[in-house]
Order: C-alpha cells, then sequence, then structure tokens
C-alpha cells in the first residue's frame, strides 16, 4: 500500500490542508507531531498516535517527535470548559522525561528525532514574541476557534490570557521547526486542528512558504463513546506503574465485538490479508475471542515487551 492507502485502510484519516489525500504520496517530507507533557504517563490514546509516526516514518518521512516541555506549562484550552492547574517546572521537565522513555521504546528500531519546545522558548522576550510572532495573528480570526469561542461563550468559564495564547506558541513551534529542521508537515489529533492550523498560517505570513497539516482520528471506544484519553475516567497508561500489565492486557481482551476490527487496524501492524483472515475465523466463532486476543497480545507487546506479553 501507499501511505494514503495505509492511512485510509487502516482509519487514521480525519482531515488535511492537502487538496487530495495521494498527495501524502508524492513527495518524503519532515514532519513533527506533539505530545503533551501534563501527565507523567501517556494512554492508550497517545500509543495511537505513536503508531502512526511509526507509519509515516516506514513509509520514507522524517520525524521529529516533539515533547511540550514548554507549551505543557502553559495548558491547552482545547477540549476543557475551565482552566488547567499550573504545575510546576520540576513536575512537566519529569513528565517530559518519561513521555520520551515511552516514545522511545514505542518506536524503537524506527528513525526519529527527538526535540523539546522548552529549547527555543525558555530564553524567548516577550517582546520579540509579540512582534515577532504575535504581530501575524488577528484576534478576531483567534476567537473564531472552537476551543476558544468556547471558553468566552455567555456561561462559559472563561479563559486567560495564557491559555489564550497558547495556540500562538503551538504555532511557533512549527515555524521554529520549518526554519531550523525543514518540516513542511505537522501531524497532529483532530482535537488540535486549530492549533495546527495556527502554525501553517503564521509560515505563510512570515515566511511566505507552503506548509501543511494532516490530523489523525481520535480513538473512540465505540461501545461507550469514550475516548482512550486521559481525561476520560479509568484511563488506561502506558507506565505499568499506573496501569499493570495485566490490567493493561486485560482492557484490550475485554473490548466489545463491535470494534474491535478497527482497533486491530489502528493498533496493530497486521496487514489487509492477514487481517481478513483474522476477522474471518472471528465472525465464526466470536465467543473465541480470537481478535481480542489477538490484538492484546499485540498492544502488550508493544508497549511492555514481548516476554510480559506471554505472561499476561
Amino acid at each position: 500500500m501507499t501511505l494514503s492507502e495505509e492511512l485510509t485502510w487502516r482509519g487514521f484519516v480525519h482531515q488535511t490542508t492537502f487538496k487530495d489525500i495521494k498527495d501524502l504520496d508524492k513527495e518524503k517530507r519532515t514532519f513533527y507531531h506533539g505530545f503533551d507533557a501534563s501527565a507523567d504517563s501517556q494512554t492508550i490514546g497517545n500509543l495511537a498516535a505513536m503508531i502512526l509516526d511509526g507509519i509515516f516514518i516506514k513509509h520514507g518521512y522524517r520525524a521529529l517527535i516533539l515533547a511540550g516541555g514548554a507549551t505543557s506549562l502553559i495548558g491547552d484550552p482545547g477540549g476543557k470548559l475551565s482552566e488547567r492547574d499550573v504545575q510546576a517546572e520540576e513536575r512537566i521537565a519529569g513528565n517530559v522525561r518519561n513521555a520520551q522513555e515511552e516514545l522511545q521504546k514505542i518506536l524503537s528500531g524506527k528513525d526519529f528525532k527527538m526535540v523539546n519546545n522548552i529549547e527555543w522558548t525558555k530564553d524567548l522576550k516577550v517582546l520579540d514574541f509579540l512582534r515577532e510572532i504575535g504581530k501575524n495573528f488577528s484576534i478576531g480570526d483567534l476567537i473564531k476557534k472552537d476551543f476558544i469561542a468556547s471558553r468566552i461563550g455567555e456561561g462559559s468559564g472563561g479563559i486567560s490570557y495564557a491559555e489564550f495564547s497558547y495556540t500562538l506558541l503551538q504555532g511557533m513551534d512549527y515555524l521554529h521547526l520549518f526554519d531550523t529542521e525543514g518540516a513542511t508537515l505537522q501531524i497532529g489529533g483532530s482535537d488540535q486542528w486549530g492549533n495546527c492550523i495556527s502554525g501553517v498560517d503564521l509560515i505563510r505570513k512570515a515566511r511566505g512558504k507552503e506548509a501543511h497539516v494532516f490530523a489523525h482520528i481520535l480513538v473512540i471506544d465505540k461501545a461507550t463513546g469514550r475516548k482512550f484519553g486521559k481525561s476520560e475516567s479509568g484511563a488506561i497508561w502506558l507506565s505499568a506503574k499506573k496501569t499493570s500489565v495485566f490490567k493493561f492486557y486485560q482492557f484490550w481482551l475485554n473490548l466489545d465485538d463491535k470494534g474491535v476490527g478497527d482497533y486491530i487496524k489502528i493498533y496493530t501492524e497486521i496487514e489487509p490479508n492477514e487481517f481478513d483472515k483474522l476477522i474471518t475465523e472471528f465472525e465464526k466463532d466470536r465467543s473465541s475471542r480470537s481478535a481480542q486476543k489477538f490484538l492484546a497480545y499485540e498492544c502488550t507487546k508493544i508497549v511492555h515487551g514481548e516476554e510480559a506479553a506471554k505472561r499476561a
């Protein structure tokens, strides 16, 4: 499969700035993908994004994996109706280290570069930020973004200037990596579309160049309608200290039949012919839970290693 075919088959595609998804097949670009560091471990929602990065790398793209050491100090307003608590710098730094360790493990054997946006923001002067970045953004355009509009409407909890500025910081990340690493593609979750577009607009205005975004789906439990993420109760973490290997394995094993095929495409490297064979056998006898067993083993192996998967 080509990259666009694989992304489509696996169900990752949400939206993109490319006119045609097949444009992804025409050029091997440098992309960046940011990961939040507001918690001390990533979740299985983040795991899907990591596997997506691996697919791009497999197809010849150069990967920059960004840990949000700076942006996590502010807090992403997306998906929240009230202000996030400000966390200590030392705690965020520790979360970044944990995230990097998990990313290194999940993407083991793949070629990528780890970056941290604290490196180019820690010494940034306020006046330089306002002149070089802020001048390129219109307040009128910013307040139209869904994640900001939802916070300033009637009956909302409001939004601080810090969180209001979050999207400018993410746009600046894209501009920095465009200038220093040649990044012309940003990957982000569907809930990050507005933040990602800020970078595209900034590069166009500040450099007169074109850059793109690929937004992937957020994995939803089809039985409950809940997001696979740390903001939901009962989140499944990648750290064995937060979610034991046994509990991790059991989560996948106990998934409803309704969505298991979709999860297998997203969370494993299974090929279409293997997938068709697996699902055909599963449909003959769903009580065997063969699809869930396959998914549980593969996901546990990716996160905790093959020996742990065998023991689980």
